[in-house]
């Protein structure tokens, strides 16, 4: 039985966009112009905005919180293969995002994973745009770091040959650290299977590496947010960021690993809004 959305759906549609690109909001009753300066979540690989579930109604107490789903990913989620899913595509999508349904200022970005390898890329892109990002267990691949995880394409044949439980349990307990998957709850594993495709397409970009010296053009305040318990590969991400940004800070979320939203939200949201508060 399909599980209920608690968050409302609206729909952005635009010639630019080309699709009715979904996402909720809280707090932004009436939309732009706001008020306050709207935080904008970018989720990371198979999820979409109904991943930041326990965000909304808390961040939105504060000011406007908007999160999309990326284009591909549910409630129009590629099942195969698709050459339109990218990092370029998506910050293109989220530049319109934000003139769009933003109101066209400088809004805070708040990146997850593949998400914030998604921010890094619009502050870079179009830093007129961010008034403050957070990146939390930032994903990207530097220098040094192998073409395709050997993972990754072993969940690619997994999907292909159609065992989707098997490629969701690799895929989840690399990310996240070993037994995650049997641990999720029913609504984690629901949002996952109706992503599980975008793979296909991601796959793809594995071997896209992110060139650390362009972030020292994005001079905005900056907070790195690592789960305590992640995986080593998400610290050294954060290590290489860190010295790289002039205002920056960085922060452990206790108790929690990759999926630090869902695991303390309460710490998380809290560090989050305290990162904002003098941020407009």
């Amino acid at each position: 039985m399909p599980i209920a959305n608690p968050l409302p759906q609206y729909a952005l549609e635009t010639p630019e966009l080309g699709y009715p690109l979904a996402y909720t909001a809280s707090g932004a009753a009436g939309g732009p112009p706001f008020s306050r300066t709207p935080l904008i979540l970018v989720h990371g690989s198979l999820c979409d905005y109904r991943y930041w579930r326990w965000q909304m109604p808390a961040l939105g107490q504060e000011r406007p919180v908007l999160a999309p789903s990326l284009r591909g990913f549910w409630p129009s989620a590629f099942s195969a293969a698709d050459a339109s899913f990218s990092i370029a595509r998506h910050v293109r999508d989220l530049i319109e995002f934000i003139r769009r349904a933003a109101g066209g200022r400088p809004v805070h970005l708040l990146g997850h994973s593949r998400g914030a390898h998604v921010v890094l890329e619009l502050g870079c892109t179009a830093p007129e745009l961010m008034k403050s990002m957070i990146l939390a267990d930032p994903g990207f691949r530097i220098a040094g770091d192998p073409d395709v995880p050997a993972f990754q394409l072993e969940v690619v044949e997994k999907l292909e040959r159609g065992d989707l439980e098997a490629a969701m349990a690799q895929f989840v307990d690399t990310v996240n650290g070993a037994g995650t998957w049997r641990r999720m709850v029913g609504w984690f594993k629901a949002m996952v299977r109706d992503n599980a495709y975008t793979l296909l397409s991601q796959v793809r970009e594995s071997g896209l590496r992110f060139d650390l010296t362009r972030v020292r053009q994005i001079d905005c305040p900056v907070l790195l947010l690592g789960g305590a318990d992640s995986p080593s590969t998400y610290r050294r991400r954060i290590d290489s960021l860190e010295p790289l940004f002039t205002r920056v800070e960085r922060a452990t979320i206790p108790l929690a690993s990759h999926g630090m939203n869902l695991a303390n939200p309460r710490a998380f949201n809290d560090r989050v809004l305290e990162f904002l508060k003098s941020g407009g």
